[in-house]
Parts: structure tokens; C-alpha cells; sequence
């Protein structure tokens, strides 16, 4: 069985738990295409990843996933807090087979994907333009459990894991900004999920710090409040946002339309 084959039986039981989509798997597919016999330990990196995300939609009160219903907007905030809880625990039930070394580095992924949820939620409280901190942060809350797969894969492959590691980490943090980045470029039919989120959330990622450090003071002041009630402040922000990027990366502007 591949690994999404065994998250399924893992979690049938589960009426909840068919409605999730879960993706594509993208730490599963590291950790399989470094060992290819670890389809077991993909599934539960998988299932913790998966869980993560339940947590997340409650936080973040999202209503979508990947295109469809989340599981907090159909079944309700305590199921979905719940589900998660019942995914991690079977999850990290499962890790113990894999030995003391591959347990820890795992558990202390979702440690650090903890702390990285909570100090996404402080920086959102200010305005951040430290890009140090918000790399750190999305380390913690995206990269770290990605660099756990390729690390653990390797050390049930018997490989030294260090190399594995920092790949894993490097694509983790490349993923998170990419990410970022398609929140504000994208719209809801691609991006399975609404748009502008990071926006309305108060959240200054990358693509934001480097908006303030090019706009003028009344520009600036204007993207600091967040304005989430005058869509044509927020289309003028984003236009200041594309003239940066068209005069030093070419790329194209979408219309006003394109937002809406």
C-alpha cells in the first residue's frame, strides 16, 4: 500500500475523515522517494501534517481547503479540534516503531510547527518587518517538519541524515514563501481557498516587508491599518505592490477584476 492507502486505514473508522482532501503529499513523496520502502513513515508524517491543518482552520476560521468544505466549517470547531487530537495521537502511537532516533526528530518537528503557529498569531498583532523573524517563523511552522521527513527517511534508509536535513529545510522555507506569495497573486479557484487571507489576517509576510520598504510614508502608514473595509486602498496597495515587481522581476499585473 502507498502511504495515502495507509493514512485511509489508519482512520476509517472515521466518518469525519473521508471528506478531507488531503493534498498532495509533498512530505510523503520526499520521504518515499528517499526510501522507498518508508511508505508507513509517510503516512504518519503525513497524518501529523494533516492534523496540523484541522488545528489551523480552526484558528484561522477558514471555511475551505484545497477546494472544498474545511472540516471545522461542515462538522463544527470541536469536531475538528477533536479529529485532530484522535490523527496526532495514532500518529505518534505508529512513530514508536520507528525507533527512539526517527521519533525524536519527528517530535520535535511538531514542537517547533507548534511554536511557529503561535508566533505567526503574536507577529500578527504588529506590523513585522523583520525578515529574520518572519523566516524563522515560517522554519518553525512549515520548513521544520519537512526537514524531519528527508532527515528521517534518510536515517531509515541508513544514510547520514544531515544533508537530507538542510535539502528538507531549504525546500520547507522555499515552499512557505512561494505560498506567501500566490496568497496575494492568485485567486480562491487555484489557490483552493481564499485569497488576500494574509492580508486580512494583519499577517506581514514577505511579499508585505519588502511593500513596506519601497512605499512612501502615506503608503506605508495606509497598508500598516489594514484597511479591510476599502477594497479600492487595498487595490491601490496592490498596484503599488506590482510596480515594484514589474520594474525589478517583469512580472505581470492582473486586473482589478482578478481581486474581486
Amino acid at each position: 500500500m502507498n502511504y495515502f492507502e495507509i493514512m485511509d486505514e489508519m482512520f476509517s473508522e472515521f466518518e469525519e475523515y473521508k471528506d478531507i482532501n488531503k493534498g498532495k503529499g509533498i512530505r510523503g513523496k520526499l520521504i518515499t522517494i528517499i526510501n522507498p520502502d518508508a511508505h508507513k513513515l509517510a503516512a504518519i508524517v503525513e497524518s501529523i501534517h494533516l492534523a496540523s491543518l484541522l488545528h489551523d482552520d480552526v484558528i484561522d476560521e477558514a471555511e475551505t481547503r484545497r477546494g472544498v468544505a474545511s472540516i471545522n466549517a461542515k462538522y463544527g470547531d470541536f469536531t475538528a479540534v477533536m479529529l485532530g487530537d484522535i490523527i496526532y495521537s495514532k500518529a505518534f502511537f505508529e512513530l514508536i516503531d520507528f525507533g527512539k532516533d526517527i521519533a525524536k526528530i519527528i517530535s520535535n518537528a511538531v514542537y517547533l510547527l507548534s511554536q511557529g503557529e503561535l508566533e505567526d498569531v503574536k507577529l500578527s498583532k504588529n506590523i513585522n518587518t523583520d525578515k529574520a523573524k518572519y523566516i524563522n517563523m515560517i522554519y518553525k511552522k512549515t520548513a521544520s517538519l519537512i526537514e524531519a521527513s528527508c532527515a528521517a527517511a534518510a536515517l531509515s534508509k541508513g544514510y547520514e541524515s544531515e544533508k537530507f536535513a538542510l535539502y528538507g529545510k531549504n525546500i520547507g522555507i522555499a515552499f512557505q514563501i512561494v505560498d506567501d506569495l500566490l496568497d496575494i497573486t492568485q485567486d480562491e479557484k487555484i489557490l483552493g481557498k481564499p485569497s488576500m487571507v494574509d492580508y486580512f489576517e494583519g499577517k506581514t509576510t514577505l511579499p508585505y516587508i519588502y511593500l513596506l520598504e519601497k512605499l512612501d510614508e502615506k503608503d506605508k502608514e495606509k497598508l500598516k491599518k489594514n484597511l479591510l473595509k476599502y477594497l479600492p486602498n487595498l487595490f491601490h496597495l496592490v498596484d503599488l505592490w506590482y510596480y515594484q515587481l514589474e520594474r525589478d522581476r517583469k512580472v505581470p499585473r492582473q486586473s482589478e477584476e482578478y481581486y474581486r
